[in-house]
């Protein structure tokens, strides 16, 4: 499998499970795209984020969160740039297998910290 096939197989998987969530939406930027749930971002998929050479899914993490996954993890979880110091986390999808249901889990807290209460609670109740 090529790299490029790789990656749109990475976005594809990563598109199936945030535009799954109440009122969820994508837009592209380049080779990055976001995920928004009435215009706030609570995910982004970033494939070579200022020529890092990292593919990686990035989420919104609970407080302290985001630093603990990156210390117990160095090799799959980091602090990204820029949103990183906000609370958010990003795990590499270019290190070997990916867990999806972890993928889906981190994007699903980050859904519920972003988005509006009642969005939220959908989510929830779903889950039940």
């Amino acid at each position: 499998m090529t790299r490029a096939m790789a990656k749109d197989q990475r976005l594809a998987r990563l598109t199936e499970i945030c535009l799954a969530l109440p009122e969820a939406a994508r837009q592209d930027h380049g080779s990055h795209s976001a995920f928004l749930v009435r215009k706030k971002n609570f995910a982004y998929y970033l494939d070579n984020h200022h020529g890092d050479g990292i593919v990686a899914v990035t989420c919104k993490a609970p407080p302290g969160e985001n630093a603990e996954l990156a210390a117990l993890d160095p090799a799959r979880f980091y602090i990204p740039a820029y949103v990183g110091p906000r609370g958010w986390v990003a795990l590499r999808l270019d290190t070997g297998e990916v867990d999806w249901d972890e993928v889906a889990e981190l994007v699903a807290d980050s859904y519920r910290l972003t988005a509006p209460k009642r969005l939220a609670a959908q989510l929830a109740a779903r889950s039940t």
